[in-house]
């Protein structure tokens, strides 16, 4: 698989990652750890070398997760994972206090079995917590030799611009697709400016993208897509055109229509890597294919047409979770 370089600091990674979220939280019930291993080491096989994880993720047990699979693998691999809940509790609150990011990364560093986090974000903004001290914080941590690269995630422009004054700021990862085009107002042209890569987690509209959800699919009490306003009965019976539209141009490019989702992202900017998740191999083997299907201008055009024709329903988040980004 190609690689890319996010932002200006020197990182590169596959141009496409693989998010491990969903391994263990999130999406019900978690994978069993066997199947979660051998599905992230089928990922470095077909060419990922960016693995994205988090102490909440379980909590705790995505980190140990990814730690196990990727020791053998340990040096060709880019580790991604973030701070900023307390107690590593995602509904806990936030917590981004300079001591509580270095015990992160001391316990992190455990969990993944290794002696440097390549990429430490923050989770989420922290408004009891300047985010010049933050930026501090991780700044003396890279210093130190623990952390490679500085990330923040689902912030705001001024946010931006303020941490990557103290310490340059190598990524943000933030929400981005086909259906939730927000960070194209203000957030690319921010992060193009100051030389910062992006990375689009939820590529795939949380699956709905993939054709694969209707109004009619029930998920498992545990799924946190049952919260999502995007992802009740009416709003997903509204987004099918959206779906149906991308379906006609996958077909004439015999593609499949989350490889054509994924394609998009990547032709949007040569600094853009979206970090899909999934927990069979099939759809692994799939989403890698996207990196291989090159869209045209003619085929660039076509989505936007689509695009313009459709209004997505609902809500990306419920208000509790939306008041979280954007800081």
């Amino acid at each position: 698989m190609e690689k890319r370089k996010l932002g200006r600091q020197g990182l590169e990674v596959s141009a496409l990652g693989f998010g491990c979220m969903g391994l263990s939280f999130g999406y019900g019930p978690p994978t069993d750890r066997k199947d979660g291993v051998a599905i992230i080491r089928r990922a470095v096989e077909l060419g990922v070398t960016f693995f994205d994880t988090a102490e909440c993720y379980g909590p705790f047990a995505n980190e140990e997760l990814v730690g196990e699979a990727l020791a053998p693998f340990r040096e060709g691999v880019v580790i991604a994972t973030k701070f900023g809940f307390q107690d590593g509790d995602s509904k806990a609150g936030l917590d981004s206090r300079p001591e509580r990011i270095r015990a992160v990364a001391d316990a992190s560093l455990k969990r993944l079995r290794t002696d440097r986090i390549d990429l430490f974000y923050q989770h989420r903004v922290d408004p009891k917590v300047p985010i010049e001290d933050v930026a501090g914080a991780v700044r003396d941590l890279i210093r130190e030799g623990k952390v490679g690269h500085f990330g923040l995630s689902e912030a705001g422009a001024e946010t931006i611009r303020r941490a990557h004054a103290v310490q340059p700021v190598t990524a943000l990862q933030s929400e981005y697709s086909l259906w939730w085009r927000e960070p194209e107002k203000e957030i690319l042209p921010t992060l193009e400016a100051l030389g910062i890569g992006f990375v689009p987690f939820s590529p795939l509209g949380k699956g709905f993208l993939t054709g694969a959800i209707d109004e009619k699919t029930s998920f498992s009490k545990d799924d946190f897509r049952n919260v999502v306003p995007r992802f009740t009965p009416e709003a997903r019976r509204a987004n099918q055109a959206l779906v149906d539209q991308l379906g006609a141009i996958a077909a004439s490019r015999k593609a499949t229509k989350a490889q054509v989702a994924l394609a998009w992202l990547l032709a949007r900017k040569p600094w853009i890597v979206p970090i899909p998740g999934t927990t069979k191999a099939h759809r692994l083997e799939e989403n890698l294919g996207a990196a291989g299907v090159a869209l045209s201008a003619d085929d660039l055009a076509r989505i936007g047409e689509a695009l313009a024709a459709v209004t997505v329903t609902g809500d990306r988040y419920p208000a509790r979770l939306a008041a979280l980004t954007g800081r």
